[in-house]
């Protein structure tokens, strides 16, 4: 039996939004652990980020043709990990925008997992899907978000078992209340803030930074057996 490994140096990693907050997160901890970093997004990266290492490639994750030109110039991939996301309060419940956001975040799994399931299966690789508190709570004001993210688990679910053939394995992370852009005004409304302190058991928003341990894992061989979950990364909040 080979020994227990929490390593990813050298492992060649895509991350899709990873400009973002936890996207960004996620690449500076791959890097620091010794993995080869693409980062995706609609926007530049940070200077930082290039500093660290980390390679860019414009993307609109929205996009069928952009995937499938990009899985096309990465010939060896370990990790792809989906972060890219927006949402929109109160505007989901129109159709249209409804549209938009779950593109992004469910249409955008499947067409990275889709053209990106070569890759894997040489490395035998794995696929890291981002849910959220959304997958398990309603969201009156990001009706479009909590779809998309509930549709994540049970992507994540399906994806397991249909990969498992080619050595793919399929999980995700659920993050809790985590202090980005995205999260901007759920944070500065007092009343939506407080209700959310009384049920936190550490009582405060976490940094992405907390979140990239639990990836480092699940890309990791330590993880072997675990496929097909969704891993909440809450502080707690689902257990109170």
């Amino acid at each position: 039996m080979s020994p227990i490994s929490f390593s990813v140096q050298g492992k060649h990693v895509l991350i899709s939004g990873g400009c973002g907050g936890i996207g960004s997160a996620f690449a500076h901890a791959f890097l620091e652990q010794g993995a080869n970093v693409i980062v995706t997004d609609l926007k530049p990266p940070p200077d930082d980020l290039i500093r660290a290492g980390a390679r860019f490639e414009p993307l609109d994750v929205t996009s069928d043709e952009g995937v499938v030109a990009l899985s096309k110039k990465i010939d060896k991939l370990d990790v792809l990990i989906h972060c890219a996301g927006k949402l929109k309060r109160w505007e989901e419940h129109q159709p249209e925008v409804f549209r938009e956001i779950v593109d992004i975040h469910l249409f955008g799994n499947v067409r990275l997992a889709a053209a990106f399931r070569p890759q894997l299966k040489a490395t035998q690789g794995c696929l890291i899907n981002i849910a959220s508190m959304y997958s398990y709570f309603g969201a009156p004001q990001v009706p479009a978000y909590a779809a998309a993210k509930t549709a994540i688990v049970g992507l994540t679910r399906s994806l397991a078992l249909a990969y498992a053939e080619d050595g793919i394995r399929v999980n995700a992370i659920a993050p809790g209340w985590i202090a980005t852009d995205i999260s901007r005004g759920g944070r500065e409304n007092p009343e939506f803030n407080d209700k959310l302190m009384t049920r936190l058991p550490n009582k405060r928003w976490a940094e992405p930074e907390e979140l990239a341990g639990t990836a480092i894992f699940l890309a990791s061989s330590a993880s072997a057996l675990i496929n097909g979950v969704t891993i909440p990364v809450d502080g707690g909040y689902t257990s109170a």
